[in-house]
């Protein structure tokens, strides 16, 4: 967990294939802890083709099936299929805006939203941002993408910065705080 907080969680991430990772895990998360999905991430790499939306979104009935067989992932059947269901809609969002990147960016338009919490009692489970994201993901056809998951998602991938104003891995710092919107 140490290593994913300083070196992974938080990092500003424009790359299509780490967003869908996070997209995936996240989803799987829901209900959970983090530390059993990060446990499990292997486990999901193996089980889903190394994250690739293209194939996942190739997944018939029987590949499901398996799935939810495999001891390496969470085997929740709603949570398997919208891995699927996801990975459809996000080679959808790739065609439409040329990368995911670009689309999950121009929310904040290309700067990451830094949040200044002193303590993790202020930290937030959700945001007006993750409110729209999720909004959004939802009328493109994604599932597990409410807005606690969409904001854990945009911490994940560095589009919040929500690291405490203490903490070690906290990126370069602006002059002012900005909205955490």
């Amino acid at each position: 967990m140490r290593a994913y907080h300083d070196e992974e969680w938080g990092v500003p991430s424009h790359d299509d294939a780490y967003l869908f990772e996070m997209l995936l895990l996240e989803g799987a998360q829901a209900g959970l802890s983090w530390s059993t999905v990060l446990a499990r991430r292997g486990g999901y790499r193996r089980a889903f083709d190394g994250f690739d939306p293209a194939r996942i979104a190739r997944y018939g009935e029987a590949r499901l099936a398996e799935l939810l067989e495999d001891p390496g992932i969470v085997r929740n059947r709603l949570k398997v299929r919208a891995a699927v269901t996801n990975a459809r809609s996000f080679l959808e969002v790739q065609a439409e805006r040329g990368s995911f990147s670009d689309y999950l960016w121009a929310f904040v338009d290309g700067r990451p939203v830094v949040g200044w919490p002193s303590s993790t009692g202020e930290l937030a489970a959700r945001s007006e941002l993750s409110d729209r994201v999720a909004k959004d993901l939802k009328r493109r056809g994604f599932t597990f993408v409410g807005s606690t998951i969409v904001y854990a998602f945009l911490q994940a991938t560095g589009v919040v910065d929500d690291h405490l104003r203490t903490c070690p891995a906290k990126r370069a710092l602006p002059l002012a705080p900005a909205s955490t919107g």
